[in-house]
């Protein structure tokens, strides 16, 4: 059975490969599919594809994005940072670029503060030096801790989350608030698949995720990413008995970012990911512009 993965990045958001060399990569791997799913960009969608047809890669592109949306859990005073990945994307849909491209420059603002947050805060770091470090990257976080680590500021990536800029941290600013349920409109807007990316990563209970599943799905959600690099069996096993129960279909992938993600390799994960073509051919029947039938 042939191989897929679902879930990457390259360097037009936080991977490391470009989208050129994740082509490269995922045909080295033998993967039959691969789904380009930056953070809030398509940007290497058409390099990817340009890539594949000069050099006749036995390689199928699946356009598509993760976008970051905030979640306010009902019963709790709290939100959840939630990820839904969009497959199958047109990503010549106007309205559906104008938005994501809005969304961006809300961040470069957000990216500022922080910037000028960490420098008060005895660690000078500017947004100009943020972007020089990383031409044409959708910016996040991420970027500020290896700009950070890169100046010799802290020791580890992590320690920037843990002592500044993670949710909780003294330089941390709340992002524009997109819920989960606009990005699965925004993302059916643009013909494409939503998927609720990794859930159990997320730390809700049971009832928590399939509350939030079930209100994803009533937007129209259609898949839910049961095959992912850091699941145990147990987890693998949760989430699929959620699509079951649901009726949602089952979505998988590496969520590879380079060296960004040591350890974790394309198509495999940390050594034992495995997502059958069978899982594309599922989604694919599911895209609201070739299926005849209501999605699942």
């Amino acid at each position: 059975m042939n191989a897929v993965d679902l879930h990457t990045h390259s360097t037009c958001s936080d991977g490391t490969y470009t989208p050129e060399e994740l082509m490269d990569y995922a045909a080295e791997k033998e993967l039959k599919a691969i789904a380009l799913t930056d953070h809030d960009t398509v940007a290497g969608i058409a390099p990817a594809r340009r890539h594949i047809e000069e050099k006749r890669l036995p390689l199928e592109l699946i356009p598509g994005i993760e976008l970051s949306t905030i979640y306010d859990l009902p019963d709790e005073e709290r939100e959840q940072e939630v990820h839904v990945v969009g497959l199958f994307v047109d990503t010549e849909n106007r309205d559906f670029i104008d938005t994501i491209e809005n969304n961006a420059r809300s961040r470069v603002g957000r990216n500022a503060e922080i910037c000028e947050k960490l420098t008060a805060a005895g660690l000078p770091v500017t947004y100009e030096e943020l972007e020089e470090a990383n031409p044409g990257a959708v910016l996040t976080r991420a970027h500020i801790a290896k700009l950070l680590l890169a100046k010799g500021l802290i020791n580890t990536r992590q320690e920037a989350f843990d002592r500044y800029i993670g949710d909780d941290g003294p330089c941390f600013v709340p992002r524009k608030k997109v819920s989960p349920f606009e990005a699965v409109e925004l993302i059916l807007s643009a013909k494409g698949v939503p998927v609720l990316a990794h859930p159990m990563l997320y730390k809700l209970s049971r009832a928590q995720l399939t509350r939030l599943a079930k209100e994803m799905q009533d937007a129209g959600m259609i898949g839910i990413e049961a095959i992912y690099s850091t699941y145990t069996q147990e987890e693998e096993r949760t989430v699929r008995q959620i699509a079951k129960e649901l009726s949602l279909l089952v979505s998988g992938g590496s969520d590879f970012h380079g060296a960004n993600k040591p350890g974790l390799d394309l198509r495999t994960g940390y050594g034992s990911l495995f997502v059958p073509e069978t899982v594309l051919w599922e989604l694919r029947g599911n895209i609201p512009s070739l299926s005849s039938k209501e999605p699942r």
